[in-house]
């Protein structure tokens, strides 16, 4: 009896460790009205979670489910963010287990690299054209967080 106790109590803290993580997730995540699609907006934020660190590898992401309820929004806007995280190779969605953060990025030839880092460019482009921003200002800005050693959110 006493085994089955551990095993229940292992689980009891298993389950509180990682409901516990998935929730500082949720609370990492907010939605703005600036004009940004919503699955945008999420899927910049949970890209912004790994990269601070609030994700690490491996790490179980929060439930399709468990975010639409969290922002109150439809559980076809969580998905398609996530579907783009998956295609960007950010996570993996692992047919009923749940969605997990890569282990390790996809390794890419220079060329898909460059191209790559051309789509960014242009989404972020866009994105700051459309908010006002002038291109200038935010090359400025994504140089400037890129060689700082804090963590970028």
């Amino acid at each position: 009896m006493p085994r089955a106790l551990d095993a229940r109590r292992r689980t009891a803290i298993l389950y509180d460790s990682m409901h516990t993580h998935q929730q500082a997730v949720l609370a990492y995540l907010r939605l703005e009205q600036a004009g940004v699609p919503i699955y945008v907006q999420l899927r910049d934020q949970l890209l912004g979670a790994i990269g601070a660190g609030v994700l690490a590898p491996g790490d179980q992401m929060p439930t399709m489910r468990q975010v639409a309820v969290a922002l109150r929004i439809d559980l076809n806007t969580v998905r398609h963010a996530y579907d783009e995280l998956e295609r960007a190779g950010a996570i993996t969605l692992e047919r009923g287990r749940g969605s997990f953060v890569a282990v390790a990025p996809p390794s890419i030839d220079a060329e898909a690299r460059a191209t790559q880092a051309d789509n960014l460019a242009r989404q972020s482009l866009a994105m700051a054209q459309a908010q006002g921003v002038d291109p200038k200002d935010l090359a400025e800005r994504i140089l400037a967080l890129a060689t700082s050693k804090e963590p970028i959110p």
